[in-house]
């Protein structure tokens, strides 16, 4: 067949790799030059006499210039416009031997995210989504909402890597890049009004009792008395994870924890509200000893490049660094403030033991919205032609 096709067209010659949809064009018009052009003898033929016999001639099965492949190939477009402000419709009509059909895409592509929520039976729960390949995070904010019945207002989203935050999701960001830097976390914050009884707090002389030193701290750690907001500012929504070891060997451990703070509390105060949310991972029982810092720190997302809470600052969440840090935290979600807990090595070797990350449970839909995105995207050929004739806004 290749054979016979090069010697009729040059275009098809040689072992290279041809266009199939050319050839078939080609086949097709040859095939119709063909097989239209009937010969004068043919064509001169009568219609059969009254009474003789009905014979049919291939010759006479269509009339000059005519073949099958045009009565079973060719047909034409018909293209509606409509102006959208007289609603003028003009249409055009243009005739084709073949249609190059799309085919449709996948719309959606899997996306784990960790749930963070204040119930204890579902405190951390990863559920796998069929997130919209050009939605936002709103459309996200909404399916995680729904997932952990939730208000979606209360939904605060942060990447978070081993090594600690990256940044916050807000809502008019596109959704094609999230989770690609870091796995998605999805935060419920507590009641506005904290309940009185909460875990026992434990204070910071009593992780002093075991013998243990506070790092140094750097000597760029950020004061309050420069802060322009002098009086506290309410309650402040904290977002929190615990890090050890410095340079490649950083890591984080623990869960991480969201809670509600005065605006105006110590770094006492401070220190004692994250050792009461940890409580539950500490190693063994620590007494009241001394007083220190037991850790750094750090503040995530904001302005400056590596800003440091001070210990010896009276109010080390009024500092203007924490005000700016709430403007960017985006739209979306309640505003929060990210913080890193650095523990020093040995630190969290006797306080924590090899604690390692969270023990997070898979729902179902984790392995559905695997199973479903990782098949062959399939699709007819009907919805083929449903986005070939989909109406569209020129």
């Amino acid at each position: 067949l290749q054979n016979i096709v090069s010697k009729h067209s040059s275009q098809f010659r040689g072992n290279a790799q041809h266009d199939a949809l050319e050839f078939l064009l080609w086949l097709l018009d040859r095939m119709h030059e063909d097989l239209g052009a009937a010969s004068p003898a043919q064509q001169s033929r009568g219609p059969p006499q009254v009474g003789g016999p009905r014979r049919s001639s291939p010759g006479t099965q269509h009339p000059r210039g005519q073949s099958f492949v045009q009565s079973h190939f060719q047909a034409q477009y018909r293209s509606s416009l409509t102006c959208p402000h007289c609603l003028k419709q003009s249409n055009t009509f243009d005739p084709f031997l073949c249609i190059s059909l799309p085919i449709p895409l996948r719309q959606t592509r899997a996306l784990n995210v960790t749930l963070v929520l204040q119930c204890e039976r579902w405190r951390f729960v990863r559920v796998g989504l069929a997130v919209p390949l050009l939605g936002t995070v709103a459309d996200l904010r909404e399916m995680v909402a729904r997932e952990g019945r939730i208000p979606p207002e209360q939904v605060i989203l942060a990447e978070v890597s081993p090594r600690g935050f990256l940044r916050s999701l807000s809502d008019p960001e596109a959704l094609g890049a999230a989770g690609e830097a870091g796995p998605v976390y999805a935060f419920q914050p507590p009641p506005a009004r904290r309940a009185e009884a909460a875990a026992p707090s434990l204070g910071l002389g009593e992780a002093v009792s075991a013998g243990i030193e506070g790092p140094r701290l750097l000597p760029s750690t950020a004061r309050s008395s420069d802060c322009l907001h002098r009086a506290p500012g309410g309650r402040i929504l904290l977002l929190l994870c615990n890090t050890a070891g410095t340079g490649p060997q950083l890591a984080r451990f623990g869960p991480p924890l969201v809670l509600r703070e005065e605006r105006g509390v110590s770094w006492e105060q401070l220190q004692q509200s994250i050792l009461a949310q940890l409580s539950g991972v500490l190693r063994g029982e620590v007494r009241a000893q001394g007083s220190g810092a037991l850790f750094r720190i750090r503040l995530v997302g904001g302005a400056a490049p590596c800003t440091y809470l001070s210990p010896q600052d009276p109010r080390p969440l009024c500092h203007p660094a924490i005000d700016r840090a709430l403007q960017l935290s985006g739209a979306g979600g309640p505003p929060h403030v990210k913080l890193t807990v650095e523990w020093d090595a040995s630190t969290k070797e006797r306080l924590f033991g090899s604690l390692q990350e969270e023990v997070v449970q898979d729902a179902e839909s984790v392995w559905r919205q695997q199973q479903a995105h990782g098949q062959q995207h399939s699709c007819t050929l009907d919805e083929c032609f449903q986005l070939y004739t989909k109406e569209e806004q020129v």
